[in-house]
């Protein structure tokens, strides 16, 4: 359940901007915050489809993830560059059929933020994705387990 502080922040920059402030005095706020910035930020882009949403998620969450484990902005470029070239879906399904794992798969996981890899969006929406790509995802959050 997210705190309602969160819940009456509006845009992406107030999160920030909130989760800076809190971060040292409660971390876990300040998580809610950043996961409350990247479900604005998908929203903004304008999504067709609660697949493209999430999947637009994972990338927004890969970038705040990446940027907390630097301690400097990340763009996610080759990704951005690939879904204004395929779309989001096409993207989602090129990355995740690839044998090895990605940079963003790792970053999220080690982040905590599984629920956001595009692994993890393949499999909520399996009508969406072909076989190839359901038995990949399927595959590599298997080995995580393990």
């Amino acid at each position: 359940m997210t705190d309602p502080k969160v819940l009456r922040l509006k845009t992406p920059e107030d999160c920030e901007s909130f989760a800076t402030n809190v971060q040292k005095t409660h971390p876990e706020l300040a998580k809610e915050a950043r996961r409350r910035a990247v479900e604005l930020r998908a929203a903004q882009y304008g999504a067709k489809s609660d697949a493209e949403r999430e999947a637009l998620k994972a990338v927004y969450a890969f970038e705040e993830a990446r940027s907390q484990a630097t301690g400097r902005k990340a763009h996610a470029s080759r990704t951005w560059q690939s879904i204004k070239r395929k779309g989001i879906l096409a993207t989602v399904e090129a990355i995740v059929k690839r044998k090895t794992s990605t940079e963003g798969y790792a970053t999220l996981m080690k982040a905590g933020l599984e629920d956001f890899t595009f692994e993890a969006v393949v499999l909520r929406h399996r009508g969406t994705f072909s076989k190839e790509a359901i038995e990949q995802a399927q595959t590599r959050i298997n080995e995580r387990k393990v």
